[in-house]
């Protein structure tokens, strides 16, 4: 990590058939190993798919989804002393959304299931109803930093 400066924030071009930044970021996560063209077509067919189960806009859902499973806060481990202080922080929004996209593209992995396509609609639409398992890691990361409000005043 660099100390002398901060670096440029990059910004992402819109993807091409829903213009939409959101879902680039998310073709980009979903990325392994380089294969984007491979990682495009499995998340317009989750689209597809989310769009013929629910009757509306798939892009709606899915920022419904994210939106659903971004969290608040955070808690960050800090050494004061000689022990380790678990002190919750207010999560900017991009780090908000890129940690809800990370959550609900693992929960999809783990998920069980036929193919990754169904996997990855099945996700974002119980996301999308404050379901699942991203949902659920959101919550526990809030019950955290609830219990953990006593050390606020370490906060740096």
């Amino acid at each position: 990590m660099s100390r002398r400066r901060t670096p440029k924030k990059r910004f992402l071009s819109p993807d091409p058939v829903y213009d939409s930044h959101l879902v680039h970021m998310i073709v980009n996560h979903l990325m392994k190993k380089g294969k984007k063209s491979l990682a495009y077509r499995m998340f317009y067919e989750s689209m597809k798919q989310i769009g013929e189960v629910t009757k509306q806009d798939p892009v709606k859902i899915i920022e419904q989804a994210v939106r659903n499973a971004t969290p608040l806060v955070e808690v960050k481990a800090r050494r004061v002393g000689g022990s380790t202080y678990q002190v919750p922080l207010e999560v900017t929004p991009e780090r908000g959304t890129a940690l809800a996209i990370r959550w609900i593209l693992t929960s999809c992995r783990s998920r069980s299931g036929r193919n990754m396509i169904s996997k990855l609609s099945n996700e974002f639409l119980d996301a999308s109803k404050n379901m699942g398992n991203a949902i659920r890691k959101r919550d526990e990361l809030h019950r955290m930093a609830e219990a953990n409000k006593a050390f606020t005043k370490y906060r740096f």
